[in-house]
């Protein structure tokens, strides 16, 4: 969410701003919302003191004989006209909360201005595209005709944009949780945490998926409580309504969890296989920074995400998105694309962002630079570290051979039990 003040204060910047994401935000609404509050805050507080000074002449009028019972009834008006004031004003709020969470974050300065993912920017590339001298196949066919996925199984179970997965596709999943979470606690510094599947309204409206976004979320029922569609969730929640000192800053956590998303307006895209599923695996990263260093801090975490593609060889490029393919509430994002020779196009596999104080504002976190000092919102950032899935895809495809096997990355093979490769195996 962005600060009130700043939008009050830079109106014309804020509508020029959201122009180059495309976003029709209600900034006029805002502003006659907050020019009505102010308004009606100002004639409130003008009534109680009125109300507070008749008051004390009560007192005097009795000692001196004078109409009490007309100044009693001019106190009673007055108190009236003040609920009826802070009932009004009381709607203002609300509908003025409702509309600002309709504004989505600014882009960072150095972010590409255009509409559509083709106006994105490729930063850099790293690793070598697989040659194959046969024709390389899909994931989906790789995986079934080895055992170790079954689309049709999950259908039976679950319906359609679910897997099942058997023997070395278990493992190998489970593998590269471990290598990931491995890699980022012992080399990056991350603290492990493992953190509720379930989240409540509030955490989803503090990380910014509600209210816009309710239709993408599945929803238990009976209880106001979703099912986390990435651990950017609960992790950005743990400090939500605290006040933090600088002198912690950074923090940095990372999270194995399955995520949920119903994929609502994305049905058509991605049918086949395991791009887009209802429910998948990943790694999350999230970090909390000074707003000072917020865009060391991106360029850091991104720098994670892109090791593990590298430690498990796989080609990739780093894309900045442009102002219309940026996120609600990330301020600036890398994506991060494998390569996925079967189809012959890089695919992405983490989004790192930051969301400046957009999300620390909503979810109340704050630090404090020194004993004494106002708290501030501090800087939020994320990103997949990877998205677990989407890395089995990329090693079925990029490390498939000519007999159908599938040799498994150096870094990988202890997690598998010494294995150098997946064979065909019964289900």
């Amino acid at each position: 969410m962005l600060d009130l003040a700043f939008i009050r204060e830079n109106a014309d910047r804020v509508r020029e701003a959201l122009a180059k994401r495309k976003s029709d935000a209600p900034i006029d609404t805002i502003l006659q919302l907050d020019a009505d509050r102010r308004a009606a805050l100002v004639e409130v507080e003008g009534l109680k003191k009125e109300r507070n000074e008749k008051s004390k002449t009560i007192g005097q009028l009795i000692q001196s004989g004078g109409d009490v019972q007309a100044r009693k009834d001019e106190v009673k008006r007055i108190g009236a006209r003040i609920s009826e004031i802070e009932e009004k004003l009381e709607s203002i709020e609300s509908k003025l909360q409702d509309a600002m969470f309709e504004v989505p974050n600014l882009s960072h300065e150095s972010v590409p201005v255009g509409d559509t993912e083709e106006a994105n920017v490729e930063i850099a590339t790293w690793g070598d595209k697989p040659e194959f001298d046969f024709e390389p196949l899909a994931h989906w066919d790789l995986g079934t005709n080895l055992g170790i996925l079954d689309f049709e199984r999950a259908a039976k179970i679950a319906g359609a944009r679910f897997a099942l997965y058997f023997g070395d596709g278990a493992r190998l999943e489970r593998a590269l949780i471990q290598f990931m979470l491995d890699l980022h606690t012992g080399e990056h510094g991350y603290t492990e945490t493992l953190p509720p599947f379930l989240v409540n309204r509030d955490a989803l409206i503090g990380t910014g998926q509600l209210p816009k976004f309710e239709e993408d979320l599945f929803k238990t029922d009976g209880h106001d409580l979703f099912l986390i569609p990435t651990a950017e969730v609960p992790v950005t929640n743990i400090h939500a309504d605290e006040i933090l000192d600088a002198e912690q800053l950074p923090l940095a956590y990372c999270a194995y969890t399955p995520c949920f998303r119903s994929e609502a307006g994305s049905y058509g895209k991605d049918v086949r296989g395991l791009i887009r599923q209802h429910q998948f695996n990943k790694v999350e990263l999230v970090r909390f920074a000074h707003p000072d260093h917020s865009y060391d801090e991106l360029e850091t975490l991104t720098r994670h995400a892109e090791t593990v593609l590298e430690r498990l060889e796989l080609p990739y490029r780093r894309v900045v998105l442009c102002t219309g393919d940026t996120s609600f509430t990330s301020a600036k994002t890398y994506d991060l694309e494998v390569w996925l020779p079967a189809q012959r196009l890089y695919r992405e596999i983490s989004s790192c962002s930051n969301f400046e104080a957009f999300q620390a504002r909503r979810a109340k976190i704050r630090y404090r630079e020194a004993k004494g000092e106002k708290p501030r919102p501090l800087h939020t950032l994320n990103g997949s570290g990877l998205a677990v899935g989407r890395t089995l895809v990329a090693i079925l495809e990029n490390y498939q051979q000519a007999d159908g096997s599938v040799v498994i990355p150096e870094v990988l093979r202890h997690y598998m039990g010494g294995r150098e490769r997946i064979t065909a195996q019964s289900t």
